[in-house]
């Protein structure tokens, strides 16, 4: 009988099991907990350095004439009511995770929230107008609290960067511009447009803001995915509660520390952290820049903290506006806009040399190392053991000259040389020697010993004047030799500098292979100044040409 009894318990029990309908996904999101929650990176922001911020030391001031004594937790009823009261279009569910995000912001990272309302002062508009632009909901501007916690040079260690915490690839695609000098991840107005775009664009994909956001973080690819191993990707009432647990384990608590974001940052003053107050107003305006300028030369003429250029203008990775290339925007303080313009000629050529960028650089001739002071430029004869394995051609590329002219100095005929032959190679290099009448000396000396030695055609072309004169017979006595190097040293008829000046001028017979440029370096004066002494309309000359140039 007691079977039988058992027997009609259980079957009832079973019926009733069946009868039960599944959890539903409105439940799950409000009951749903996860003890292996990651943090995102934003949380392990050195809150110490970011308190340092040039911004946060010169523009805010926390309040302190608030009530500290406000709990730093509340009920589960409490924590309900109040996410249940945000003006929002994206469900902001309670449960588990929620609370422990909420816990971290209130509790452990509570300087880090005093921070972020610092920065919010400045950097809230600029996303809300971008959010606003594009008709997505605003309370999407607490993004950057998750990314990075509103530092436009946070880099993640997967290499994510900015405010919006863009990877490289969907940043180009969005229309950002990376270089070297420039990235726009770190512009706030020009990434927070591309973030705007980019959301509206996902929920495009999946009608729903929680997938959408889960999309942000962790691409659609792995939404997708998640979507189809939970049997949720055709269904009408698929959201981000309903393949919590199909995700990546980063991405599971992006959503909740969303929720937890837009909590904190409206009722931190519930949990006794202060509010940040402007310190003084910062009000901005924008310019465009056509030409390549520094910070520092902006900092230096207009006299505003090179700090403060860099704050507003983070985008430019080294302090440098490539204007030259194409006009970009220069944000400062409006006041500062009209002084910018009226001053741009000033601050271009402030310390231009420091800061200008060569179109076009001619390699230093033999003759102005040889003249340029306590060095001179020396023929040095050098002896090379061939090593085995070694070619030609190796050594030659070695000691920067040709195989021909390593054949000519050896007596070679053919392009192969044995392992353990000494070669000579003729070299110049640059050598100490003291005084720049000792350098006119070695300079002397040098051109009456290439007469003597074979150099290859490349080194006589570079050589000065005086060592380019005939080659003396190696038969002559030692005091013609002695001679030769005496006269090298003379002035010539044919000098391309000549000494006599008439009036403002002196003149230059223009040689073989030299350019204005060249010309206007070695003679202490600018490419224009001569063009205008000449009457030149461009920069063509011709050797043997006279040109007068101006003292």
């Amino acid at each position: 009988m007691k079977k039988v009894i058992s027997s009609i318990i259980i079957a009832c029990a079973a019926l009733s099991a069946a009868a039960a309908p599944a959890p539903s996904i409105l439940s799950l999101k409000h009951s749903i907990s996860d003890s292996t929650i990651t943090y995102p990176e934003s949380f392990e922001t050195d809150t110490h350095k970011m308190l340092q911020n040039w911004y946060l030391q010169n523009y805010t001031v926390l309040d302190t004439n608030f009530d500290r004594s406000q709990p730093l937790n509340a009920t589960d009823e409490v924590y309900i009511k109040r996410l249940s009261a945000l003006p929002t279009t994206i469900e902001m569910p309670y449960n588990q995770v929620v609370r422990s995000y909420i816990n971290m912001y209130t509790q452990r990272k509570r300087e880090l929230v005093e921070a972020m309302l610092g920065m919010s002062l400045y950097y809230m508009p600029i996303f809300e107008q971008a959010l606003e632009r594009h008709g997505v909901p605003l309370e999407l501007r607490y993004l950057p609290v998750i990314e990075s916690a509103m530092n436009p040079d946070a880099v993640s260690r997967v290499g994510a960067t900015g405010l919006w915490q863009f990877m490289l690839p969907t940043a180009r695609g969005l229309g950002l511009e990376i270089s070297t000098l420039v990235d726009e991840r770190r512009d706030p107005y020009a990434s927070s447009e591309a973030a705007a775009q980019y959301l509206k664009q996902l929920y495009n994909m999946y009608n729903d803001w929680s997938l959408a956001i889960a999309a942000y973080n962790c691409g659609p690819g792995n939404v997708n995915k998640a979507l189809r191993r939970a049997g949720m990707e055709n269904k009408p009432d698929k959201d981000f509660w309903s393949i919590y647990y199909f995700l990546p384990q980063e991405t599971r608590g992006y959503v909740p520390a969303f929720i937890a974001a837009n909590y904190v940052m409206t009722y931190y003053n519930q949990h006794g952290i202060s509010p940040a107050l402007a310190k003084r107003p910062i009000i901005t305006d924008s310019v465009h820049v056509s030409k390549r300028v520094n910070f520092k030369q902006i900092s230096s003429v207009l006299n505003i903290p090179v700090e403060e250029i860099r704050v507003l203008n983070p985008q430019y990775r080294h302090d440098i506006i490539p204007g030259d290339i194409r006009p970009y925007s220069l944000v400062l303080p409006s006041m500062q806009v009209y002084s910018y313009i009226m001053s741009e000629d000033s601050i271009v050529g402030h310390d231009a040399t420091l800061y200008a960028r060569r179109a076009v650089v001619e390699p230093t001739t033999l003759e102005e190392l040889a003249s340029s002071g306590e060095y001179a430029t020396k023929l040095v004869v050098k002896t090379h053991k061939v090593q085995r394995g070694e070619t030609l051609s190796g050594i030659a590329k070695k000691y920067g000259v040709s195989v021909t002219d390593i054949k000519k100095w050896n007596g070679l005929r053919k392009n192969s040389v044995a392992r353990g032959r000494s070669l000579k190679i003729n070299t110049y290099e640059r050598v100490y020697v003291g005084s720049s009448k000792s350098a006119q000396e070695s300079a002397s000396q040098d051109a009456a010993k290439v007469q003597e030695t074979p150099v290859s055609s490349e080194l006589a072309e570079a050589a000065p004047a005086e060592s380019q004169a005939a080659p003396v017979q190696a038969a002559a006595p030692a005091s013609a030799k002695a001679s030769t190097a005496k006269k090298s040293t003379a002035p010539k008829a044919s000098s391309s500098k000549s000494s006599s000046k008439k009036g403002s001028y002196s003149s230059h017979k223009v040689r073989k292979g030299e350019s204005l440029y060249r010309i206007a370096k070695a003679s202490g004066t600018t490419v224009d100044a001569i063009r205008k002494a000449n009457g030149l309309s461009n920069d063509n000359i011709r050797a043997g040409q006279t040109l007068k140039i101006p003292k």
